[in-house]
């Protein structure tokens, strides 16, 4: 046991730009296997899991509960590609699927198991497991598979042969997401990062030759932009995507000549973004082409149309409506699927080739409606998925000659009832014309009369939406609150996408400080007789925990608590160094502070270099990972260790025994295998959500395990 809190070195370290002199004591905190970073890392892990040793019985207690919502198997909605029907199947214990296949015309057949993670995983010793790239080859014959077994997102790819189960000699060691077979099923297209983890370069790797031989496609030199790869559903385009924050420029591919190098599409311009949809027939008279989704002339996004021989000339198809937020594209032989958002809903609508069009819509509040699994082109149905906070997902194929809808899977939430839980959105009144939207979940016996404790979660960053689809199985760890008589509440600040691409543009760069307001406001407006203004908790992750930084700046009296999951909170130090990782490519999101102006926004709100007075700070709970490649662990530990320096306790908080008294300071540090989003596996994933919420409940009050106020 270990309940002396680290105090990390101080150096004489400074910065000065623009005339201003900022102190950086730990600035020698980078690498975190030099051995002084290692052992400060390891400290604060050993003082962390010291002070909660007492939330152990809870944490149990609610791991069981929510592991126990999962079913012993669990199989995936089944998708079709190529005449085969793919399912993922997870066997009763194992926290790792198998990717198994059966062909469609004998559906009688035993499944075929293509790919087996739990194995890999056993074998692979880390334990740690994310795939990366799992794509089956046109002709059915290989699988491109990829793996990381650290969690810094660095894959290694290997090619399977489908009739002998066994993997080829072929093994490219360094790659990431996106890749694309060509048609004739000799040949992988593939991205690589480079050491600062942009992906930059798409190559083409030839198979049964060395990966030393392979052709280099495209190289992106300017470090604004990253790369993104995909195989159209056509099958005859490999499209590559350079992306900056607000810029586009798009290449083709030929998939059908093995030797043809990218096409540029539309040269990049300043703040104009497209996305290219191949979709054979639909164009004037029968024609083959392109459907764009465009911000040209178009704040909110609208739907052009580019012939195959001409894709750089674009003929409007729909225009732009500004209560709409278009977001994409899917094209299919009987018809095309827009991916929209509409007053904060995400949904989509089918257009049939006739013109007519159905749009589907959730049927709760907080839920969306997204776009399943739909690997083929030439199919009379779509797969879409609806999902909230409560309702596991369900999977249905929605005809598009009649519109007619068939249940295809329904994810099992064992011993839960979603009828038990109400969702409900509420709009909270800026008092300057806006109004941020606030979704609340909670059991229908716990009311909303300013009595009950609350969890706020929220993210508010890139135009990204917070949706029940947020990578945590909300479904199956949510009920352990809910029936302890918490409400669960999602704020929706600018500076997400929920309203669209204006919600962001009111929530970056130099308007970024209204993202922490309105979450503060959604705070504050709970707490006026719906919520227990005393017991408010706000959680957030990554950009999300820059959130929480910046919550705990400036509004440190609203919270019971604060929970920042791996936080970007040394904002100038990181976005002035364009060698560490999603730093050029994110100026156009923070600001720039090269530039004198952009450096006072971000000074502005730092959260490190805006922190708290002492005496009114509350209880922090921070995390990190030393592979985490998105946010450095040096941005938490510099944090930790500089608020830390700050207090005469070091962070220990007013009682010593609790490690949820105001001032305690706790840095959950994962030292080993693990990634930005904590540990992998269906139920690892789940007990580390039982121990963040075994921290939450008990800074609410609601530390007895065997306490469930809602029945």
């Amino acid at each position: 046991m270990n309940l002396t809190p680290p105090v990390a070195r101080r150096s004489e370290l400074t910065h000065t730009q623009h005339g201003h002199t900022r102190t950086d004591p730990y600035g020698w905190i980078t690498d975190p296997f030099e051995p002084e970073v290692a052992a400060l890392l390891a400290a604060e892990r050993d003082f962390y899991d010291s002070r909660t040793a007492d939330l152990s019985p809870l944490r149990t207690r609610l791991a069981a509960e929510m592991t126990g919502r999962v079913p012993a198997r669990e199989r995936s909605a089944p998708w079709e590609s190529g005449g085969w029907q793919y399912v993922s199947d997870t066997a009763p214990g194992n926290e790792y699927p198998t990717l198994t296949r059966r062909p469609i015309a004998a559906a009688s057949s035993d499944d075929t198991v293509l790919l087996d993670l739990q194995r890999v995983h056993d074998e692979g010793g880390t334990g740690y497991l994310r795939a990366g790239q799992i794509e089956v080859s046109p002709n059915g014959d290989l699988l491109a598979w990829s793996l990381d077994l650290d969690g810094n997102e660095v894959y290694e790819l290997r090619f399977r042969d489908l009739t002998s189960g066994a993997d080829l000699a072929d093994v490219i060691p360094r790659t990431y997401y996106g890749g694309a077979w060509t048609a004739d099923s000799r040949a992988f297209l593939y991205v690589v990062h480079d050491e600062a983890y942009r992906p930059h370069q798409v190559w083409r790797h030839q198979l049964g030759t060395d990966a030393a031989d392979d052709t280099l496609l495209l190289d992106e030199p300017d470090d604004r932009y990253e790369i993104m790869l995909h195989a159209s559903r056509s099958g005859a385009w490999a499209v590559i995507t350079l992306l900056a924050r607000d810029t586009v420029e798009q290449h083709l591919v030929s998939l059908h000549d093995p030797n043809a190098g990218p096409v540029m599409v539309r040269p990049r311009a300043d703040g104009v973004e497209y996305s290219l949809e191949h979709a054979p027939g639909h164009g004037p008279n029968g024609s083959d082409g392109f459907y764009v989704v465009t911000n040209l002339n178009a704040v909110e996004f609208r739907i052009a149309w580019a012939d195959d021989d001409s894709p750089s000339e674009w003929a409007p198809v729909v225009d732009e409506d500004p209560t709409e937020r278009i977001l994409d594209v899917d094209a299919f032989a009987l018809g095309h699927v827009v991916n929209l958002r509409r007053d904060g809903v995400a949904c989509l609508r089918i257009v049939r080739r006739d013109g007519t069009s159905l749009d589907v819509v959730p049927h709760e509040a907080g839920g969306m409606v997204s776009l399943g699994r739909n690997d083929d082109y030439a199919v009379d149905y779509v797969t879409v998925v609806e999902e909230s906070f409560i309702t596991p997902a369900v999977h249905a194929d929605i005809s598009l000659t009649d519109g007619s809808l068939r249940e295809r899977h329904r994810i099992t939430n064992v011993g839960v009832d979603p009828s038990d839980y109400v969702s409900e959105r509420h709009l909270v009144d800026r008092g300057d014309g806006t109004v941020v939207p606030v979704i609340t979940v909670r059991h229908r016996s716990t009311p909303l009369d300013g009595t009950a404790p609350t969890l706020l979660y929220g993210y508010g960053s890139y135009e990204v939406s917070c949706d029940p689809d947020w990578g945590i199985d909300w479904w199956r760890s949510l009920p352990s609150l809910l029936d302890r008589g918490v409400v669960f509440a999602v704020g929706h600040p600018r500076g997400g996408g929920e309203l669209g691409r204006g919600w962001w543009e009111d929530g970056h760069l130099s308007t970024k400080h209204h993202t922490f307001d309105d979450q503060a406001a959604v705070a504050d407006f709970l707490a006026a007789g719906h919520v227990d203004g005393a017991r408010i908790v706000t959680r957030g992750i990554s950009a999300g925990g820059l959130l929480q930084g910046a919550l705990y700046s400036r509004r440190p009296d609203r919270w019971a608590g604060i929970i920042a999951e791996v936080p970007f909170v040394d904002v100038i130090t990181t976005m002035c160094d364009a060698s560490l990782p999603l730093t050029a490519q994110e100026w156009r999101e923070w600001g720039d502070p090269r530039d004198a102006v952009e450096y006072e926004w971000l000074r502005s709100w730092s959260p490190i270099d805006n922190r708290p007075p002492v005496t009114s700070r509350p209880p922090l709970l921070v995390t990190g990972a030393v592979h985490d490649p998105r946010v450095l662990v040096r941005e938490p530990a510099k944090w930790v260790a500089a608020l830390r320096d700050d207090d005469p306790d070091r962070g220990v908080g007013v009682d010593p025994a609790s490690p949820v008294s105001a001032r305690t300071i706790l840095f959950r540090c994962e030292t080993g295998a693990g990634a930005h989003g904590g540990p992998s596996g269906r139920f690892a994933e789940l007990e580390y959500e039982a121990e963040i919420t075994a921290w939450a409940l008990t800074a609410m009050g609601l530390g007895d395990a065997d306490t469930m106020v809602a029945t």
